[in-house]
């Protein structure tokens, strides 16, 4: 039997911006009689209830020849099949550590969390102290009940390093199958707000296309050519401000693929301010005064990063059942960024 370092209900979200890792993979042999997946993986893997086998299933983390399949999904001969998780696999255990977190509510079974840009979220791909999980077993060393190495519990969901915003965190198993079946289904209610380059012509709109890996460069992701390839992404997003060469929008993700409020922002040809991934880190729109580019240089000194900002966060509260609304406003640098471009636009002389 394999070994998997763990086998969990988390659920790739939110924002989206987190990618899926294989932990396990095996191929069929050829000469397989017809089996449920869930028993078939439940007599290979170690520590692995058919139950959470199950679970992962429901969740997308369970696929055979490339494709999630539910738990019911009969293997055939030479079926590739894989358990993918959202993190990378690694050896270290979570240490506590006494990081400062900004916490927006908290309870027995979960705590929302306001996310400071420049903080990683979970520790892997070489970050493996210093992240937003050490920082919440540092808050949670006196429960427990709150093991910050079992896979039941924790983060929900995620966003990346330079995104700030809300995040929200099970104390319990239960609450995170809970919340993590809210993320897929999604049923949670999520609003972003970011400052983008050029003047979006419509107050609103909808952008899909599937988001795939970049063949030219795997450090992005990309909205695919070929409608067969990658997964199914839309984005709803509305005009909140028009600041002379860039915008405000807030968006809305009917699904949560990696980077997708960036990606489909660039395929409509409106990359976020300061993306240096995405090329948001050049002047893109604008003149060629001096004066303007001494101008966007010290906007990118003040937020030093993609201007993206998880702001809402609702969801039924797994224990109660009440539905739950929470709001994060701009952080400074966001701030102080959108008061730079109001204060050009109304003394525009370059």
């Amino acid at each position: 039997m394999e070994t998997i370092e763990d086998l969990s209900d988390d659920i790739e979200s939110l924002d989206g911006e987190s990618a899926l890792y294989e932990h396990f993979r095996v191929v069929v042999d050829k000469g397989q009689s017809p089996v449920r997946i869930d028993k078939y993986l439940f007599e290979r893997l170690v520590n692995a209830s058919r139950n959470r086998i199950q679970k992962a299933a429901d969740a997308g983390f369970i696929i055979a020849n490339g494709k999630p399949v539910k738990s019911s999904y009969k293997v055939k001969p030479s079926d590739v099949l894989t358990v993918v998780m959202d993190r990378p696999r690694y050896d270290n255990d979570i240490i506590p550590e006494d990081i400062p977190l900004d916490i927006v509510y908290e309870d027995d079974v979960l705590m929302v969390i306001n996310k400071p840009a420049g903080l990683v979220v979970h520790p892997g791909c070489g970050n493996y102290h210093g992240t937003l999980v050490n920082a919440i077993a540092w808050h949670l060393k006196d429960n427990k009940n709150y093991d910050p190495n079992d896979p039941q519990v924790g983060l929900v969901h995620r966003i990346d390093k330079d995104t700030s915003g809300l995040l929200v965190v099970a104390k319990t198993p239960d609450a995170k199958t809970n919340l993590g079946l809210q993320f897929y289904n999604k049923t949670t209610k999520r609003k972003y707000v970011a400052l983008v380059w050029g003047i979006i012509d419509d107050d609103s709109g909808r952008i899909e296309g599937n988001i795939t890996r970049n063949p030219k460069d795997r450090m992005q992701m990309a909205v695919a050519d070929d409608p067969s390839v990658g997964k199914h992404a839309v984005t709803h997003y509305r005009v909140l401000e028009r600041l002379g060469y860039v915008t405000l929008v807030e968006c809305v993700l009917e699904t949560g693929r990696t980077h997708q409020i960036r990606v489909h922002m660039k395929h409509i040809g409106h990359v976020l301010f300061n993306d240096e991934r995405y090329g948001g880190h050049e002047i893109l729109k604008g003149t060629h005064f001096s004066k303007y580019k001494q101008f966007v240089n010290n906007c990118f000194a003040i937020c030093p990063r993609q201007a993206l900002h998880a702001m809402t966060l609702g969801f039924v509260h797994p224990q109660t059942g009440k539905e739950m609304f929470f709001t994060a406003g701009l952080p400074e640098d966001m701030s102080q960024l959108l008061d730079k471009w109001r204060s050009y636009i109304a003394n525009r002389e370059y």
